[in-house]
């Protein structure tokens, strides 16, 4: 194992046409199709890093703040912002793509943990995180404030009991 990786090391980006059978009634995105994909991109950003086999251990909140429609891209897009003794985190952003004006909006971003696995699927260190350069730095620091918010606000949903 390597002792360390760059946050650059995990970077993933995935694209998915938006095609029927992973629409619902409205022509839009089911929300199970996404999560799948967020899923597998991060597991690839967790793998990448780690060198290793990873499996999902959580997955935080997730908001769908736009849809996707039928026929246009997902991009999908992966990289770890932190890690444990045997654990990775990774920021998972999808976008929606218009692919004939190339117009881009935001749908949704989660927060994944990874565990890495050996070959006998025991838990296993991972290497440490390095962010070698201003923009590594700027995007594990990103990742880390908007999971605090992002944790912060569903604990305020939960008190007040929404």
């Amino acid at each position: 194992m390597a002792e360390r990786a760059t946050l650059l090391d995990s970077y993933t980006e995935m694209t998915e046409m938006l095609l029927p059978n992973d629409t619902n009634n409205l022509g839009r995105a089911l929300g199970g199709a996404v999560l799948h994909w967020m899923d597998i991109c991060g597991a690839i950003s967790a793998m990448r890093f780690s060198n290793y086999q990873c499996v999902t251990a959580s997955m935080d909140h997730v908001d769908f703040i736009s849809a996707i429609d039928l026929g246009e891209v997902a991009v999908i897009e992966a990289y770890v912002f932190n890690t444990g003794r045997t654990s990775v985190d990774v920021k998972v952003d999808v976008r929606a793509e218009n692919p004939r004006t190339g117009e881009e909006r935001k749908t949704t971003t989660s927060f994944f943990t990874f565990v890495a696995l050996d070959d006998d699927g025991t838990p296993t260190p991972v290497p440490d995180l390095d962010c070698p350069t201003d923009n590594q730095r700027a995007l594990r620091e990103d990742a880390h404030e908007r999971r605090r918010e992002q944790l912060e606000a569903a604990a305020e949903r939960i008190e007040a009991g929404e």
